[in-house]
């Protein structure tokens, strides 16, 4: 565990989070990463009773990369605050078939989320109950198959960058449902959160926190800031 912590302090922890685990439990009940920085927390402290450990955002499953957690109710309520705000700048890296035509662009679509499915669909043009999802990306490198997307995001919506990538015909590597040509071994998808960007909800300093990519041959041959 200690191995995929990128910052801690009294209100705050942040860790690299590997493709498979879940942030918060679900339906599968399997352990979710918030029950086992719980758990790390009260052996390091030698906390009696309950550990409070905020969850602030979160990661797809098979998506691997940042995530902040407010150590005291303080920080995740001002967390909260400036997610909403849009005060955090959150930045990914996908891996893509080879062949984008543009260097960079700005992807505009309206998605339209079913819950059973678990899939946000995005459309060209406004629909009903649809949101209106930005992002913002550039060729970061290219390799013999692949290209590097770095990605911005302008909205934070369900499987925002998944939909919009498949949308204009370049789904994420492994990412099978939503187009991938086939799965990676583990189960993963190739985008990793790599860095984000906010203000300390204590000391008020900005803070910038990049997460290395999972220790597999593709993302080992990406190049790194």
């Amino acid at each position: 565990m200690t191995e995929s912590i990128l910052y801690e302090d009294n209100h705050l922890l942040v860790v690299n989070k590997a493709a498979g685990v879940l942030v918060q439990g679900d339906q599968t009940g399997d352990t979710p990463l918030v029950e086992l920085l719980k758990d790390y927390l009260k052996v390091k402290y030698n906390k009696p009773g309950k550990v409070f450990l905020g969850v602030v955002h979160r990661l797809d499953r098979p998506t691997s990369g940042v995530v902040v957690f407010a150590r005291t109710s303080k920080s995740l309520t001002r967390l909260n605050q400036q997610f909403a705000q849009r005060e955090v700048q959150k930045t990914y890296w996908a891996l893509v078939p080879k062949g984008l035509p543009k260097t960079k662009d700005r992807l505009e679509h309206w998605l339209v989320r079913h819950s059973q499915k678990n899939k946000s669909f995005a459309y060209d043009k406004p629909q009903s109950d649809a949101k209106r999802a930005v992002l913002n990306y550039h060729k970061y490198q290219t390799m013999d198959r692949y290209e590097v997307l770095e990605i911005e995001l302008e909205t934070g919506r369900h499987h925002q960058i998944r939909s919009q990538l498949s949308k204009i015909g370049f789904p994420i590597k492994g990412d099978l449902k939503y187009g991938a040509a086939r799965s990676n071994n583990d189960g993963s998808i190739d985008l990793h959160a790599r860095k984000i960007k906010f203000n300390h909800p204590v000391k008020k300093e900005p803070l910038t926190i990049v997460a290395p990519p999972p220790k597999k041959p593709l993302w080992l041959s990406v190049l790194s800031d």
